[in-house]
């Protein structure tokens, strides 16, 4: 028997139609592009009417709670349109601007200050699409993405019919912080819906049901940014361009915090010392020293090996000097590896028996294989032997599994012991990117055309995936830096567009806001990605490794990456040497940090990082304190912090510097990467403490000169992003 498919809609959105086909006079009118707006009051709520044409459009309803407000029209400098509704429950102000060139891009504020306590049990989600008799169930669109738990407040779809395009919604929760902390709630997943009822829902506190808002305070209810692109892109590259240049286009309406400046050479000093010396820290295994994962806790493993041995490596080639950890860390990692399959193992062969010695998670093969790569291509002969050594084998199980990897299997017959996640019914979708990176490893040091061949195969077999790619942070990450390496090398632009659907993915799964609630205010979240597509927190290796990849990406990138690509890339490193710097406990209270740890526990004396902070307040460290996370001071130290010969300081950047020639022996020829909407901080550091005796001179490529002031001990300034500069210096006795 054949059955009919009713698409149920609310009553509120049934009402709609009356307030989109009214004819009387609307309380304002405005264009913004080739969009016509109107603002309308209906009831207890105002709208916000875009159309293009006479076919239809979308609507912003945001509640006034008073049947009886009456509006009036506001002056707002460039607003487009600003009204005050006052009622009997309070006095609610909205205010519409548009982007200054005439994109179809719009912002929608809405503040209210109660008259008396109000209990707000339900308000409906604040997005309508409606065709050209009003109605919202003639309307037909398709969902790309949508929030994810407590990142960036978006909804990313087409409206097909009408023909409106691309749109971007974001809800700025930045900007409504003091609702979540006033109401005792928090934005999860509080942007999506079902079509047609989209949008933003106001969250209400979890206990009672309700949101409270007191009387006499006034509260930001929707900062609602809006993107429109007329000629919409449907196929998964184009729709992944499209994405990241709308929501680039958006970026700096989210109020970007600026990022602070932080002593990583320091903290890298003193994160070394304590892995040189701390019996939390090492352990003996077959006459070599082995770190644990966590602090006190847990079987040493390759990848927390490798991970550290590479940083180091890193610090030695920056300070000029290696260190002995990296000598003791490589002596040890052949006991890793299995002669007869021809493998590194995760574990050591005296593993305990309370682990499966032959359980892998599916990116735990590959990303030991990455940091031997790093060693082996840095000149390390013993790391090269064992990587080659071992990369057949991860082909091997490239080629089993046809480039679709599982969540976890045996590594002695590739059985599948956990083949999806729970979350989204799906196995680890990413571990192709961080494969296709270790083949394109092994092509350079080898030459050997079998290897790109690889990497070709599994950036291909990952192609449908659009926003469902992300399965882990920095390997979605590692697959965007192996998708343009390999554009750079065979010259095909499909795999720079296929880089897109990797930082798309990516992007969808950050927090592109800054949360005050609760415990939060004592770090940043701003740009952060959780380390999971369903985990609820940023973790500090995901972080730090993303930002590994990202450099390796901007590096490859050249003149032909999308502006907004650029911006979001660059902005996430930017922010992760702020946002990195509150992972390490002594940089939070006390209170913030978990007394109970799912693995060790957490000593504030160690420079070792929590693995987890969270967007809503939670406790930090409730996973761990990471010592495999503590190369994230020596990554962000070595690469935003310069040496330079004789000169008296150490130059600091937050963007890349992508090249330093020195002229004579005072100047410097130099350049800053970035995008440029988005000034670098640029400070010395004069090494002898005393930043009055150094006089700089800094110029910009059109010689604009720039000053610095004194901060904190150090010489700073602000320079243009993606600039040539000329710095010279002299010393005053």
């Amino acid at each position: 028997m054949a059955t009919r498919t009713v698409q149920a809609i609310a009553p509120e959105t049934a009402f709609a139609s009356k307030v989109l086909t009214d004819t009387s006079e609307p309380l304002a009118k405005a264009r913004q592009g080739n969009l016509e707006l109107e603002v309308r009051l209906a009831g207890d709520t105002l709208w916000l009417i875009i159309r293009r044409g006479t076919e239809g459009g979308l609507a912003l309803r945001m509640p006034v709670f008073s049947q009886d407000a009456k509006c009036r029209l506001m002056k707002k400098g460039d607003a487009l349109a600003a009204v005050e509704c006052t009622g009997s429950l309070g006095k609610a102000r909205l205010v519409v601007t548009g982007e200054p060139f005439g994109l179809e891009q719009l912002r929608a504020t809405l503040q209210f200050t109660p008259s008396r306590d109000l209990a707000i049990e339900w308000v409906p989600r604040d997005l309508v699409p409606f065709d050209a008799s009003g109605d919202a169930t003639g309307t037909k669109g398709l969902v790309s993405a949508r929030q994810r738990k407590m990142n960036t407040g978006l909804l990313y779809f087409s409206l097909e019919r009408p023909a409106l395009g691309k749109v971007l919604y974001l809800q700025n929760l930045t900007a409504l912080n003091d609702y979540f902390n006033a109401t005792g709630s928090k934005p999860e997943s509080a942007v999506g819906g079902d079509w047609p009822e989209l949008g933003y829902q106001l969250p209400r506190n979890p206990e009672t049901g309700k949101a409270v808002l007191a009387a006499g305070q006034e509260l930001t209810l929707y900062d609602t940014l809006l993107a429109i692109r007329g000629y919409p892109q449907n196929g998964e590259t184009d729709s992944a361009w499209q994405f990241l240049d709308m929501l680039g286009g958006l970026y700096h309406s989210l109020n970007p915090p600026e990022p602070a400046f932080h002593d990583w050479i320091l903290r890298a000093e003193n994160t070394i010392q304590d892995l040189a010396k701390g019996p939390k820290t090492r352990i003996r295994h077959y006459g070599h020293t082995y770190f644990h994962p966590y602090t006190a806790s847990e079987y040493p493993d390759s990848m927390v090996q490798l991970s550290l041995a590479a940083a180091m490596r890193d610090w030695g080639r920056w300070s000029g000097q290696e260190h002995p950890l990296v000598g003791e860390i490589v002596s040890g990692l052949r006991k890793f590896y299995d002669p007869e399959l021809k493998a590194l193992r995760r574990y050591l062969p005296n593993v305990g028996a309370d682990k499966n010695a032959n359980a892998v998670d599916s990116w735990y093969l590959y990303h030991p294989l990455l940091n031997l790569g790093n060693l082996a291509l840095a000149g390390d002969r013993a790391a090269r032997r064992l990587f080659f050594d071992s990369v057949d084998y991860g082909i091997k199980a490239a080629q089993h599994f046809r480039y679709k990897w599982p969540i976890m299997y045996d590594v002695t017959d590739f059985s599948v012991i956990t083949d999806v996640a729970e979350a989204d019914d799906r196995g680890q979708t990413d571990v192709g990117g961080i494969y296709a990176w270790v083949m394109l490893q092994a092509f350079e040091m080898s030459h050997d055309e079998r290897f790109l061949t690889e990497a070709m195969k599994a950036i291909d077999a990952a192609r449908g995936m659009r926003f469902d790619l992300n399965y882990q942070a920095n390997l979605t990450a590692w697959g965007a830096a192996a998708c343009i390496r390999l554009w750079r090398i065979i010259n095909r632009a499909e795999y720079l567009q296929q880089s897109y659907v990797y930082l798309a993915s990516f992007f969808h799964n950050s927090q592109i806001w800054k949360s005050e609630i609760g415990l939060s205010r004592h770090w940043t979240n701003f740009l952060g990605v959780t380390c999971l597509q369903d985990a609820p927190y940023m973790a500090a290796y995901e972080c730090f490794d993303s930002y590994a990849a990202f450099e390796r990406y901007l590096d490859y990138m050249g003149v032909d990456i999308i502006p907004g690509v650029k911006l979001l890339v660059n902005e996430f490193c930017r922010h992760a040497l702020d946002r990195g710097w509150y992972y390490y406990p002594d940089a939070l209270p006390e209170e913030a940090l978990a007394t109970e740890n799912r693995n060790g526990h957490i000593d504030r004396s160690l420079n070792y990082p929590v693995e987890d902070l969270y967007p809503d307040g939670q406790k930090a460290g409730q996973v761990g304190q990471e010592i495999y996370g503590s190369g994230a001071a020596i990554v962000y130290a070595t690469r935003s912090f310069h040496r330079i010969d004789d000169a008296p300081f150490l130059l600091f950047c937050d963007s890349f510097v992508r090249a330093i020639h020195r002229l004579d022996s005072s100047t410097l020829n130099l350049r800053i990467d970035g995008h440029e909407t988005t000034p670098a901080r640029l400070a010395l550091l004069p090494l002898d403490g005393k930043p009055e005796r150094l006089r700089p001179k800094l110029w910009t490529a059109n010689r604009e000169v720039l000053d610095f002031k004194i901060v904190d001990g150090r010489l700073e300034t602000w320079v243009p992003s993606n600039n040539a500069l000329l710095l010279g210096w002299e010393m005053t006795p």
